[in-house]
């Protein structure tokens, strides 16, 4: 399978087409005034074994990356080991909630390393044993059709800044190919799973999910995910057709332990 080494080339070729470099500080939103209108982003936590970033896009679903369900040894967890904290900040979440079960995109490999296909695939849908009202934390929907150039904004918990949320207001789509996009967004360990959004009409939109970057010479992040509405449909539908009671599987592969310090189960990186 194609690796990453395709992946940087095109990056490269963006870069070079003048995309803009990581400008913007991080905002930490660290209190209600803050949070306004991001409460659906929370830290999905895992018993025993860290943390990754997810979002609500139905009052009972959470997106997150599909790497995130998996232990290092490429076992799928169970769903009693992760439990989602909407809008955590400073130890206090707006709403904390159990998950019941969950499904990973189909053709998602935990042991293969960062491929073009797992990129494609490193989602996963969580279902919580109960909702959180939309007065509380309002869904996030996803944004169809992002174009290079795109200016987006990216919410996400890291390393070393995993007490509460962080938001670069300002980067940018690099590419789009094949169900890949990639972006220019300042991610860490621990962003996985995390929302890139755009403006909608009414509010942010999904662009995509973060699963993975590499490091650019000049010290800039490349970060890079799946075009989101078809897998996401497609989650959702197998989420309907699953058992009630059964917790999601997936074929097992022996997986390479990712990320470095603390206990982000982060997006995995690479050098280009």
């Amino acid at each position: 399978m194609k690796r990453l080494t395709v992946i940087s080339a095109l990056t490269a070729v963006a870069l070079l087409l003048g995309a803009q470099s990581q400008a913007d500080s991080l905002t930490r939103l660290s209190d209600r005034d803050d949070l306004f209108g991001w409460e659906a982003v929370g830290r999905v936590d895992i018993t025993d074994d860290g943390y990754c970033t997810g979002s609500l896009v139905a009052s009972n679903l959470v997106l997150t990356a599909a790497h995130c369900v998996f232990d290092y040894s490429g076992k799928m967890r169970e769903a009693s080991d992760l439990q989602f904290r909407a809008g955590l900040s400073d130890g206090t979440a707006i709403a904390t909630r159990s998950v019941g079960r969950f499904v990973v995109a189909d053709g998602y490999a935990p042991g293969v390393g960062m491929t073009l296909d797992n990129i494609r695939t490193d989602a996963a849908l969580l279902e919580l044993t109960e909702a959180i009202p939309t007065a509380v934390a309002g869904p996030f929907v996803p944004y169809e059709s992002p174009r290079p150039g795109d200016k987006l904004s990216v919410v996400s918990y890291g390393q070393s800044r995993d007490r509460a949320p962080s938001r670069q207001r300002e980067c940018s789509v690099l590419w789009r190919h094949k169900g890949l996009v990639s972006f220019d967004c300042d991610v860490t360990f621990g962003s996985s799973g995390a929302p890139v959004f755009t403006d909608g009409a009414y509010r942010a939109q999904i662009v995509s999910l973060v699963v993975g970057g590499s490091k650019n010479p000049d010290g800039t992040t490349t970060a890079y995910g799946m075009h989101l509405p078809p897998v996401l449909d497609a989650l959702k539908r197998k989420l309907r057709s699953a058992a009630p009671a059964a917790v999601a599987t997936t074929t097992e592969h022996k997986r390479v332990k990712v990320g470095q310090g603390g206990t982000a189960s982060g997006a995995k990186f690479a050098k280009p």
